[in-house]
C-alpha cells in the first residue's frame, strides 16, 4: 500500500476488478454439517474440523450477466469500496431488500495485496454504518461452511451465524466434499 487506503462510493466496476477481487479464498478447516429430522424435532449442527490439507475454493469466470448486476449495484449508495489511490482494492456489493428491511451483501473482496491489515474491518464497519443510517435492522452475509476464515471475521465483527441452507448451490451440498451456505447476521441498531 502506498498511503492508507480511502473507502469511498463505487462509481463504477470493470470485469477486471471483478476477476481480480472476486478469486477465491483458502482454509485449513471447515464447519461439518449434519441434520436429523424425525417427526418432534429436527436438528442442525455444525462442527469445527480442521482439514488434512488446505480447502482452496476458486471462482469461475464472471459472465456477462454477473457484470451487469454488479455494475449495476456498484452504483447504489449501499456498495462502498476500498481504493489505494485510484485502485480498486475491495469491494462490498450490497442490496436493499425493502420487504423485510435487511441490507444483503452479495460480495465482500479484499485484494489479496491488502489482506489482513484492517481494510476489511474497515470497508465493512463503513457498510454497517449506513446500514444504521439507513435504518436496516439486519446486515446478511452469505458465505460457505468452508469458508472459516471469512466466518471467523464476521463473527469478529459482530455477525452471528444465524441460518444454513443444505442446497443453495446444487441437491449434494451435504456430501462430505460439498459446500453448504451459512448466513451470517449483523444487527445495526
Amino acid at each position: 500500500m502506498t498511503e492508507s487506503p480511502s473507502i469511498r462510493p463505487l462509481a463504477a466496476l470493470t470485469r477486471a476488478d471483478l476477476e481480480r477481487l472476486i478469486a477465491g479464498y483458502t482454509s485449513t478447516a471447515k464447519y461439518t454439517v449434519s441434520k436429523i429430522e424425525t417427526e418432534a424435532h429436527v436438528t442442525l449442527q455444525l462442527g469445527l474440523v480442521p482439514l488434512p490439507a488446505p480447502y482452496v475454493k476458486r471462482f469461475d469466470p464472471i459472465d456477462d450477466e454477473t457484470v451487469r448486476r454488479y455494475s449495476e449495484l456498484a452504483r447504489n449508495e449501499f456498495s462502498p469500496g476500498a481504493f489505494d489511490g485510484d485502485r480498486l482494492v475491495g469491494l462490498a456489493l450490497a442490496e436493499r431488500h425493502a420487504w423485510n428491511n435487511s441490507l444483503w451483501v452479495w460480495e465482500f473482496h479484499i485484494a489479496e495485496t491488502h489482506q489482513r491489515r484492517g481494510l476489511g474491518r474497515k470497508l465493512m464497519e463503513a457498510l454497517i454504518e449506513k446500514a444504521r443510517a439507513a435504518g436496516f435492522r439486519i446486515v446478511v452475509c452469505e458465505t460457505q461452511n468452508t469458508n472459516v476464515p471469512a466466518i471467523r471475521f464476521y463473527r469478529a465483527l459482530g455477525f452471528s451465524l444465524e441460518g444454513v441452507d443444505l442446497s443453495l448451490y446444487s441437491n449434494d451440498d451435504t456430501r462430505p466434499e460439498g459446500e453448504v451456505a451459512v448466513f451470517m447476521k449483523y444487527r445495526p441498531s
